[in-house]
């Protein structure tokens, strides 16, 4: 099924991978080398409306799911259905669907958790990993163990493992928390409130809260999400606004020492939404970066 809507770039389908069906937005040339494009919380595929023309015109063939749980992908119902091994699992079947080998990865935030994660479980999938203001599962792990400045930044993600008060908090009012916590975090005016009128839109899409919280309750310290320290092979490419108000810089540095051939750019005055904030900056890295 495709689906076209006129003032976003690119065209929407549907594509059936690892029991789900996910809403994928698809730009660029069909011949161009693929690059799949990665969100995180609580974004969708909109989240890297400011990086697809800039990719497509370069040559690359862009495919942007909604990751399960988010907007118009499916919702499953359970939280062990959001384990970080079943969303790299998507991923590879997304490709497979499309009939790619591999591909280039880029991930922000939690779709940077699930790059990282392709990269070590299934690397002969992933040609080149672009990371933003994300850390290496293992590099995270060691951090907010060690560092007490970590353990205070992380704890919202506590109170998202709990059961169904935070649907009722983030839900009041129209979304205003979350929608306070994306100004909030971010340099002004980098959020609009067309773009708040869209994430709304997508937060309000039934179950999708939920879906969006389960990331959280499946990948706790606990699950042995962090637990991974293998070296990543596949070329690395870490951006990183240094005004992340959730994560510390030390995860970027101590990521890139998990990797092979890795290399790590620092935005000073970026915040966590750095390619939001230096879409020019970030799109320029990535267009080289992706060869």
């Amino acid at each position: 099924m495709v689906q076209r809507t006129r003032d976003l770039p690119g065209t929407s389908r549907y594509v059936e991978t690892n029991g789900v069906t996910l809403h994928v937005r698809t730009i660029g040339p069909e011949d161009g080398i693929p690059v799949v494009l990665l969100h995180g919380f609580p974004e969708f595929w909109y989240g890297w409306r400011r990086q697809l023309p800039a990719l497509a015109d370069a040559g690359y063939r862009l495919l942007v799911p909604d990751q399960r749980g988010y907007d118009l992908s499916d919702r499953p119902g359970r939280v062990g259905a959001y384990r970080i091994d079943a969303l790299a699992r998507d991923v590879v079947g997304l490709l497979d669907a499309e009939g790619y080998d591999a591909a280039r990865m880029v991930g922000h935030d939690w779709g940077a958790m699930v790059a990282w994660w392709l990269a070590l479980g299934h690397p002969a999938r992933v040609e080149r990993l672009g990371i933003l203001n994300a850390p290496h599962p293992g590099a995270f792990g060691d951090t907010l163990r060690g560092n007490p400045r970590q353990a205070l930044r992380s704890w919202y993600a506590g109170v998202f493992r709990l059961p169904r008060l935070p649907e009722a908090v983030l839900r009041a009012r129209n979304y205003e928390l979350l929608a306070r916590a994306l100004v909030g975090s971010s340099r002004p005016g980098t959020f609009s409130e067309v773009d708040l009128a869209r994430y709304r839109t997508a937060w309000g899409r039934p179950g999708a809260l939920t879906g969006m919280l389960n990331w959280y309750r499946a990948n706790g310290l606990r699950s042995g999400s962090f637990d991974r320290r293998e070296r990543v092979t596949v070329p690395t490419l870490v951006l990183w606004g240094a005004r992340d108000a959730a994560l510390v810089r030390e995860n970027a540095e101590r990521s890139v020492g998990y990797c092979e051939d890795g290399a790590l750019v620092v935005f000073e005055d970026a915040t966590h939404w750095v390619q939001h904030e230096k879409a020019d900056e970030v799109n320029e890295r990535l267009v080289d970066f992706l060869g």
